[in-house]
């Protein structure tokens, strides 16, 4: 542990220091990677490997076990026999996995990529300041944003984390960086010390909200709201909130924080002298101004935001969270401006499809969760809902009852109907309900989008938020969303989208 707690930069001696590698996905075999070129002697252990990456492995040099066949004391006995000094976890991994309970038992430290991160930062020098965005929504298109105002700026950003590019990428990336914007899961966070030499110490961070979700992942809400506080931890300049969500706020208060640290607020409403806000259609800033007092800069407009496809609440929170960032870390005004005038959201968040007989449709497949299901819903007046998936231990009910009033009909899908179904028949009996069997990947959507242009009338929206997972029928939000733009051009005569075919795209997690 002595020898653990002196390896803090990349320039250490990592030399045969015995690791386990739990995982062998993106960031598993990035953290091995990154260990082999340390010069430690790396046992990556997986289960049903991807075979690409499992045949790199013995070029740079890392062993490879696989685990997961149903018999825990052959896996612990197979990582026992590599006599681990640490144990570097993918952020996938269950707490009470039973090769984390053999560690925890054995006294092994346990780091997951971020820590490893932080420790070797400074292989390029100097190293780049940290910019951490965590939340239950919405986190991806801030991370992005962020980093597109501050490359405005002139800054040599790297979007980073668990947008898909390991952070230990970026940090060895040889042309170097200025600023890491730093994408964090609460699966990510849960790992993360906030004290001792392993603590990050960002320039800037948010939660940019807080709302149920992978519960069922960390056991409680105490535990997911535990997780998602820690990005505040040590952080130096400003610590960036949602007025509009007490929890973040109370994060906050009850944050240890650097010295010299302000509280940001951000909401669509006039900002007091320490927020980004919004007035009569302009985004202002009155925490980076000098005269905050008794004026504000002016950041954008609204007709900025909606070019961005940001027209939404939670869009516009995101813009506003972004500017808020990129003003801490240095970012003139008209950086600030000039990014959301080129800015595009990504695929997948509330993205129109198609509009045609009077109907809009609408693939916002990334609301994987009723918190960001309800941001969707609360954009459009007259809903048709394709809703369902895989709930991850969350109650949709509430959702259903406050959007009663704006729903024309639901469509129902995915292996967690029956508690859909029933949420609808106590918050909304008159309400035409659609289900949709069980059926292969390839007919989910065909009938989906069939059922719902039947009920859809002139003026409405038909809209793809299903507030759950997509790992039931499909390989993830982003196949969802191919499948359900491709279901409704196909429905309208016209064949998929150009260059979207279904079955031909990366992966991507929700």
């Amino acid at each position: 542990m002595q020898r653990l707690d002196g390896l803090t930069s990349w320039h250490a001696d990592w030399s045969q220091l015995r690791v386990v590698v739990l995982g062998l996905g993106v960031t598993g075999f990035a953290v091995a990677d990154t260990l082999a070129e340390l010069g430690a002697r790396v046992l990556v252990a997986a289960s049903a490997p991807d075979e690409e990456r499992a045949r790199i492995l013995p070029v740079i040099g890392v062993d490879l076990v696989e685990i997961g066949g149903g018999d825990d004391a052959a896996d612990i006995a197979a990582l026992a026999a590599h006599e681990p000094e640490l144990l570097v976890v993918s952020p996938g991994f269950r707490p009470e996995h039973p090769l984390l309970r053999w560690a925890e038992r054995e006294g092994l430290a346990v780091w997951g990529d971020i820590e490893l991160a932080w420790r070797v930062r400074d292989k390029i020098a100097p190293a780049a300041e940290w910019i951490l965005v965590t939340g239950t929504n919405g986190k991806t298109t801030t991370t992005q944003l962020t980093a597109t105002m501050l490359q405005e700026a002139g800054v040599r950003v790297a979007p980073c984390g668990n947008i898909g590019v390991p952070v230990l990428d970026a940090v060895r990336d040889p042309a170097g960086f200025d600023v890491l914007v730093v994408e964090l899961s609460s699966f990510q966070l849960h790992r993360l010390p906030t004290a001792g030499p392993g603590a990050l110490a960002p320039l800037a961070s948010v939660c940019l909200n807080l709302a149920e979700d992978h519960y069922d992942w960390h056991g409680s809400a105490e535990a997911y709201r535990d997780a998602k506080a820690k990005v505040y931890a040590n952080t130096r300049v400003a610590c960036v909130y949602n007025l509009r969500d007490e929890a973040t706020m109370r994060m906050v208060e009850q944050a240890e924080v650097q010295e010299g640290c302000r509280a940001i607020g951000f909401a669509a409403d006039t900002p007091g002298p320490s927020d980004v806000g919004l007035v009569d259609g302009i985004l202002v800033d009155r925490a980076f101004h000098d005269d905050r007092r008794h004026s504000a800069l002016e950041l954008g407009t609204l007709s900025d935001v909606a070019a961005a496809g940001l027209a939404t609440p939670h869009g516009l929170a995101n813009a506003l969270a972004a500017a808020a960032l990129a003003r801490a870390a240095g970012a003139p005004v008209i950086a600030v401006r000039d990014a959301l005038r080129r800015f595009r959201v990504d695929a997948h968040r509330t993205e129109t499809v198609l509009e045609a007989a009077g109907i809009v449709w609408v693939d916002d497949s990334k609301a994987t969760n009723p918190h960001a299901a309800e941001s969707a819903l609360t954009a459009f007046r007259s809903v048709v809902w394709i809703v369902g998936g895989l709930l991850k231990g969350v109650d949709i009910a509430p959702l259903v009852a406050r959007h009663r009033s704006r729903l024309r009909a639901a469509v129902v899908l995915g292996v967690d109907r029956s508690a859909v179904l029933e949420a609808f028949a106590r918050h909304a009996p008159d309400l035409p309900v659609f289900e949709v069997e069980p059926d292969d990947t390839e007919g989910v959507m065909t009938g989906a989008v069939r059922a719902a242009a039947a009920a859809a009338h002139d003026g409405d929206t038909v809209l793809l938020a299903p507030a759950a997972a997509s790992m039931d029928q499909f390989d993830d939000y982003a196949d969802r969303g191919r499948r359900f733009a491709s279901a409704v051009h196909q429905h309208h005569g016209e064949g998929a989208p150009h260059g979207d075919d279904p079955n031909d795209a990366p992966g991507t997690v929700d």
